[in-house]
This record gives structure tokens, C-alpha cells and sequence, in this order.
């Protein structure tokens, strides 16, 4: 039975299904592509290991370290990737996606030797799963209580549920995010939307850490993420979007502070137009290098911006360039002798990953997961990036076609 007819039986059963249910469902859809065995795994929220959702006929397993397993290079390259014989067969494992957010991968086990359609048929079941995986999250803790490796500091829950899924592509352009740590966070937020040719992107960094700093802190971001949408939504520009934002913190704590970078990315003509209210100062990289520091800062931080109208900075980007968004929390992070990862250190980072041809939302796990082992898993504030690759001009939207998907897990067959 081919992938196609995989589906519609799992569509069939997907209508009333539970979390709790998709194990059963992919070991029901196994025997459809030829398979005596499916199991998915899920990345935690660390994104250090991938984590089995078991129920029903689904066969016992253990969880695998993303770093050094066949299963992680799946999830880490996006690439369906082929084990060696075993006893009770071959393993595809394939990468989980929903869009292009990895949600982790799918192990399929096969008696019989693994042709390239086998794979593709693999794919297709997974393409579905990882929609379901999604959807059934809305209606139930189970997939969220799966990803907890640790519990969640109450400050934690309160903004993670506001920020978008940490990586979202149109085919011309790709936008990746990730904020440390999983579970006490201090007040850095990110938040993007594409809308229409014109790509929104957002940082924030709420003064205020620790215990009744630190929700304070989320409080003030949680608000900054509301005025941004709001602003946003009502079609106000640039501008007015930091006005905007500026106004609402006031009204509600006008001792609260706020950096932000406020950017917005034409993908028709790649033109990048930016306010920075007292944050860091992202970067422009093209082919290996780091080309353009953007100027800093271009307005007063949020709730003091009565006192100065902001500056927009506008700076005319090449397909294949990548914008490298960042809190403060990534170059002060110290190691034990007290040395700051620096910008240097993080620019050098992103464009050796970048030159190592790793998806973009590898870049961005691989980057916080070195400035937390420099520190010993112990950060001393937030650390978030917003990395956005422009890969290619737009067409008109009255010409668009959309482009063929990178994410379709070709075979790649390790020995």
C-alpha cells in the first residue's frame, strides 16, 4: 500500500483521536508501507534528547541523546537516515516536521530491504503524524508533560505559552528562534509573523531576574508581545509599533524597562528595516562573513520613548544573507574564569555553522547549547536568538508558486 493510502486511513482515524492515541495509530499505519513497527519520538524542550511516546501496542523504548545517535542526525539534519541490519530489521528514522519546526522523529523498523520509495512513503506517514502531534496538542497535556524533563518555574509557563513555534519558512525565507533556559526564564521573548511580502520580527528584554524579578520581567514581556501583535495586526508601521508598545508599558508600570529590536524584512526585494531601543545591535553575515553591525541604539528603550522619536535603520540584504538577532544574555554569558562569550565569539559561532550547511534551527540549538556548556548549564540571564535566513526574492503574490520543500527527508544510509 503506498504512503497516499497510509494517509487517508490515518485521516479516517485522526477525526476523534487523542495524544494518548497516535502511538496505536503509527503502529496501525506500519504494516501500510510495508513496516512491522513505528514509534515516535519527540524532542524535549532542551532540545537535547528525543523522548518515545508509548501507548497501546507500541513497543517498549528509551529515549535517545540527540548528539551522536542516528535518530538525532535525523532530527539535527533533516534527513531520513538508514541503520544497519539488525535482528529484527532495518530502521528508517525519519525527521518529525510540522511545516519546518521539527517536533522530533519517527522509527520505523522494516523486515525487508529499504528502497528510496519505501523511504518516501515513511515520509509522507510521518508529514501526517507530526500534523497530528500538533493539532492533538492543543486538547490535552499529554505531548507537553512528554517534552518536561525537569519542572517549569510558573514564570516559565507564562511566557512560553505566548511565543510562536520556533521555526517557520515560506521557501524565500526562513526564521528560526530559541530562548534559554526551558524553564525559569528572566524576560526575553521573540516573536515574528509573516504577513502577506513583509516579514515581522521581534526581540525583547524585560529588566528584572530571579524569583519576583523575574515575573515581573515576563509580565512586562508578556505585555511588550501583546502591544506588538496588536500593533501589528492593525496594520501600524514601524513606528508606530514602537510607539505603540511604549504607550501600553507605561500605562501599566512606568518604571518598567524593556529593550527591544523591532525588524521588518520586504522578501520581494530583501529590504531590512530596523528600530533598536537600547539592544544589541544584530548582524548582517553574507558568504562566511560578518558584513554589517547594525547601528545601536536607533531609539530609547520601551517606556522611555516619549522622550525621543526612534530612527529607522534600512539596510538592503542579498539572497542568501541571514540576519543574526540576539539578547544581551548571549555575549555576557561568562565561563568559569569569568570570560564573556563576546560577540566575536558568537559571530564566528553562527558563520562556521552556517558554512557546515546545518538547518537553520540547528544553527540556533547548537549555539545555546555552547553558551550553556560554557557556563555549566547554569545561565546568569536569558539567552535568546532570532536568526532569519533571506534565501531568495519573492515573487509578486499574484505570481506565487510555491517552492519545492527542503524538509523531504531524502535517503541518506549510513553504514
Amino acid at each position: 500500500m503506498s504512503g497516499i493510502e497510509a494517509l487517508v486511513r490515518l485521516l479516517r482515524q485522526s477525526h476523534h483521536a487523542r495524544p494518548d492515541d497516535l502511538p496505536q495509530m503509527a503502529m496501525r499505519a506500519a504494516p501500510l508501507v510495508g513496516a512491522t513497527a513505528m514509534i515516535i519520538y519527540l524532542v524535549d524542550h532542551r532540545q537535547r534528547e528525543l523522548l518515545p511516546l508509548l501507548a497501546g501496542d507500541a513497543p517498549a523504548r528509551d529515549g535517545f541523546m540527540i548528539d551522536g545517535t542516528l535518530a538525532g542526525r535525523a532530527f539535527s539534519t533533516v534527513t531520513a537516515c538508514v541503520s544497519d541490519a539488525e535482528a529484527d530489521g532495518v530502521r528508517v528514522w525519519v525527521p518529525l516536521i510540522n511545516g519546518a519546526e521539527r517536533l522530533g522523529a519517527l522509527e520505523v523498523v522494516l523486515a525487508g530491504p529499504v528502497g528510496e520509495s519505501t523511504v518516501e512513503d515513511c515520509a509522507t506517514v510521518a508529514a501526517l503524524l507530526a500534523e497530528l502531534v500538533v493539532t492533538r496538542d492543543f486538547y490535552s497535556d499529554t505531548i507537553e508533560r512528554l517534552r518536561r524533563r525537569e519542572p517549569m518555574l510558573l514564570a516559565a509557563e507564562m511566557l512560553r505559552a505566548q511565543l510562536p513555534p520556533l521555526t517557520f519558512s515560506t521557501g524565500h525565507l526562513m526564521i528560526s528562534g530559541v530562548l534559554e533556559p526551558c524553564y525559569d526564564v528572566g524576560g526575553d521573548a521573540f516573536d515574528y509573523a509573516v504577513n502577506g511580502d513583509i516579514a515581522h520580527l521581534a526581540l525583547f528584554d524585560a529588566v528584572g531576574h530571579g524569583s519576583s524579578g523575574g515575573m515581573r520581567a515576563v509580565m512586562l514581556a508578556s505585555l511588550a508581545l501583546a502591544a506588538y501583535r496588536n500593533a501589528r495586526r492593525a496594520g501600524l508601521d514601524l513606528i508606530g509599533t514602537y510607539h505603540h508598545i511604549d504607550r501600553a508599558v507605561q500605562e501599566h508600570d512606568r518604571w518598567g524597562l524593556i529593550t527591544a529590536v523591532l525588524a521588518e524584512l520586504d522578501q520581494c526585494t530583501g529590504m531590512l528595516r530596523v528600530i533598536s531601543a537600547g539592544h544589541p545591535s544584530g548582524v548582517v553575515i553574507r558568504q562566511g562573513k560578518a558584513v554589517k553591525v547594525l547601528p545601536t541604539p536607533t531609539a530609547l528603550p520601551v517606556s522611555l520613548g516619549h522622550h525621543r522619536s526612534p530612527v529607522v535603520v534600512e539596510e538592503a540584504l542579498e539572497p542568501g544573507d541571514h540576519v543574526l538577532l540576539y539578547t544581551d544574555g548571549i555575549i555576557e554569558a561568562r565561563d568559569r574564569d569569568g570570560e564573556p562569550f563576546g560577540i566575536d565569539r558568537l559571530v564566528d559561532f553562527t558563520v562556521k555553522a552556517i558554512a557546515d550547511q546545518l538547518p537553520l534551527p540547528e544553527t540556533t540549538r547548537r549555539l545555546v547549547h555552547a553558551i550553556l556548556d560554557r557556563q555549566d548549564d547554569c545561565l546568569q540571564d536569558d539567552a535568546t536568538v532570532l536568526l532569519a535566513q533571506w534565501i531568495s526574492p519573492a515573487p509578486a503574490r499574484s505570481d506565487t508558486e510555491l517552492p519545492e520543500s527542503d524538509n523531504q527527508a531524502p535517503l541518506d544510509a549510513i553504514d
